[in-house]
């Protein structure tokens, strides 16, 4: 990718703004919604709430624990205090990896909380976990860019793949704005002051097989207008380093490659659309499957 500079998205040499392109940028949202609900899988549920769903290797190995009811198409939690049992048996068993951080469970993610889950055992049980991602754009004489982080490579999910400027899950206790303040200063020393111009721009999920689980992600997406003078800066090791990227460079990327992490792509997706980059009938069939989360043939 050395054909961008100076250039419009339509002049860049084979970007030729067609349903090719249109393709390219729409197998990432295909690959985000890869998984079928409920398939194999059984309803979770915490008391009458269905919060997930789990494989049958999932239910066979937390069946006959306290609280625990099994139904021909349902595990069903009475007391949601005993998560925390299911899910040490699940570790136990080496068929999750625990990260120390507790996310709150609903039904929706408006919803009342129905419990709390440690963040690495949410895709075995199908849970949705809420997360923030914010598009860091600067006004330039030579046009729009976006800052572009590079995941560090001893992080779990994702080593070395490109990120946004900001980005996290949720937790406990936390709602999406109060995350997107924290997570600016612990990722890229964004003081509260400058993190709080974000805008919000709208949420996208999407359900997603991968090799920890099932992911059900709802994605809270911001917008935030930075000074040209600003300099982000890794603070808490989950970014390696910041680049700052002309905005055709970011959609150049995303449409021929796989360099940024899977859900980003669908963020700077809505963000191209929104600035008139994808136009016409593949704006509307990638809007289409960003809203729903069933891409459009």
């Amino acid at each position: 990718m050395n054909d961008w500079k100076g250039k419009g998205l339509g002049e860049i040499t084979n970007f030729d703004g067609g349903s090719s392109v249109g393709h390219g940028f729409l197998r990432h949202l295909w690959a985000c919604n890869n998984a079928v609900l409920p398939g194999e899988r059984l309803a979770f549920l915490i008391g009458a709430s269905r919060v997930g769903w789990v494989l049958p290797a999932v239910a066979e190995a937390i069946a006959g624990q306290p609280a625990v009811e099994t139904q021909p198409d349902a595990v069903v939690l009475h007391d949601p205090a005993a998560l925390q049992t299911l899910v040490r048996t699940l570790a136990d068993r080496r068929l999750c990896r625990l990260r120390g951080e507790m996310f709150d469970v609903r039904a929706d993610p408006a919803g009342p909380v129905l419990g709390q889950i440690d963040r690495g055992a949410l895709p075995k049980f199908g849970i949705q976990a809420v997360g923030v991602h914010v598009n860091g754009l600067v006004d330039t004489p030579q046009g729009l860019h976006l800052w572009i982080a590079r995941r560090a490579h001893d992080r779990l999910l994702d080593p070395g793949k490109l990120d946004h400027i900001v980005a996290g899950g949720v937790p406990a206790g936390l709602d999406p704005w109060e995350t997107l303040i924290k997570e600016a200063g612990e990722e890229a020393a964004i003081p509260p002051e400058l993190a709080s111009r974000a805008k919000p721009v709208g949420r996208i999920d999407y359900a997603m097989v991968r090799s920890e689980g099932l992911r059900r992600d709802a994605l809270y997406c911001y917008d935030l207008k930075l000074p040209a003078d600003f300099r982000p800066a890794p603070v808490d090791g989950e970014v390696e380093a910041f680049e700052l990227w002309p905005i055709v460079q970011a959609a150049d990327a995303v449409s021929r490659t796989d360099d940024f992490k899977f859900n980003v792509n669908l963020v700077l997706i809505d963000l191209f659309i929104r600035l008139g980059l994808i136009e016409g009938a593949e704006a509307d069939r990638l809007r289409a499957g960003l809203q729903t989360g069933t891409p459009q043939t």
